[in-house]
């Protein structure tokens, strides 16, 4: 395998492996070893499904705005904000109304995210 696998683009929509993950919600996977990054895209006052996985998770809101749920409070988020998710804890996104693009980190990677497809996997 070329390095130049191992570089890839936040802005190029054809770069990971693509999973659509509710209306409105879309993301592109990059899976390693150890950890494995989603690039979501939110359309305008979408909101994804309530979930939980045992990996812990990061998020990074790289633009837009968006209510973050997380255990049993709602957190407003702006652009540069970050947070963890830790494993098993319920969560979603809420998008403002110009949408919003959130970097997630998880590790372990998780396994239902190794190939194309679509919902989050673990509710």
């Amino acid at each position: 395998m070329s390095q130049k696998d191992e570089f890839h683009n936040l802005d190029n929509p054809h770069d990971g492996l693509f999973r659509d993950l509710a209306p409105g919600l879309t993301t592109r996977i990059f899976a390693g070893e150890q950890a494995m990054l989603s690039v979501v895209t939110l359309a305008p006052h979408s909101q994804g499904t309530l979930h939980h996985h045992p990996e812990e998770q990061w998020g990074v809101l790289l633009d837009g705005s968006a209510i973050r749920v997380q255990g049993d409070e709602e957190i407003a988020v702006k652009k540069g904000d970050f947070w963890r998710t830790p494993g098993n804890v319920p969560h979603t996104m809420r998008a403002g109304p110009e949408g919003a693009r959130v970097l997630d980190i998880f590790s372990p990677p998780r396994p239902e995210y190794k190939k194309a497809g679509s919902g989050f996997g673990n509710q």
